[in-house]
């Protein structure tokens, strides 16, 4: 279990990364840490300028267009990040375009809708992963669970958990997605952004990644 509150996404990552690559190597081949929650005060502040984790703006905004596509396929996406290919049944259709999941019977503008009109609801959540599907999810598992909007102090903040997060690609292009929805919803509701917490029940680095520092 590890939490603590930080004012940035890179301050997050760097603090993470020292964290998960001091464990020992678990079974499977990774460093991870279970349990991780962590806030991110000014989630504005996104980007990852690491110096020695060379973080891609430009594909993270292409992750982003296509989740506000709502588009399954990744036969573009794929050329950029070929991991993507591996995870489909050969029509290039995945279940983690995580816009396309959110707007699933227009769950995130009625959650929209319902913050406008109960400032005070517990009820702003949209689900991403439903394992009342678990017959599509072969080759792509979604790691995202679920994602929480609340108004506190006049200031829009997010939740989102995860059932798994890859530190060094996963959270770093995660958290730019999540924290870029945030900014969505908050515009949505004439309100600022506050807080962004973010759960991962399994926070791990792959063998390729360790020591980098």
């Amino acid at each position: 279990m590890y939490n603590q509150v930080y004012e940035t996404a890179q301050e997050a990552f760097e603090d993470l990364y020292d964290v998960i690559n001091a464990r020992k190597v678990h079974a499977n081949g990774t460093r991870k840490v279970y349990d991780v929650g962590i806030m991110i005060m000014n989630p504005v502040r996104n980007e990852i300028n690491s110096d020695f984790r060379a973080w891609n703006k430009t594909y993270a905004e292409r992750e982003w267009s296509w989740y506000m596509s709502e588009n399954r396929s990744v036969h573009n996406l794929k050329k950029y990040a070929p991991i993507w290919d591996r995870m489909h049944n050969g029509d290039d259709l995945v279940n983690s375009n995580y816009g396309y999941q959110w707007n699933r019977n227009n769950q995130l503008q009625a959650k929209i809708e319902l913050l406008k009109n109960d400032p005070l609801t517990r009820q702003a959540w949209v689900t991403v992963l439903d394992s009342k599907e678990h017959y599509m999810h072969e080759k792509d598992t979604p790691c995202t669970l679920s994602i929480g909007f609340c108004i506190e102090d006049g200031l829009l903040c997010m939740r989102v958990l995860m059932r798994s997060n890859d530190l060094w690609f996963g959270f770093c292009n995660d958290q730019y997605c999540f924290s870029k929805l945030q900014m969505y919803v908050a515009r949505q509701l004439n309100l600022d952004c506050g807080y962004y917490y973010h759960y991962a029940a399994d926070m791990h680095l792959y063998k390729q990644h360790f020591d980098e520092k």
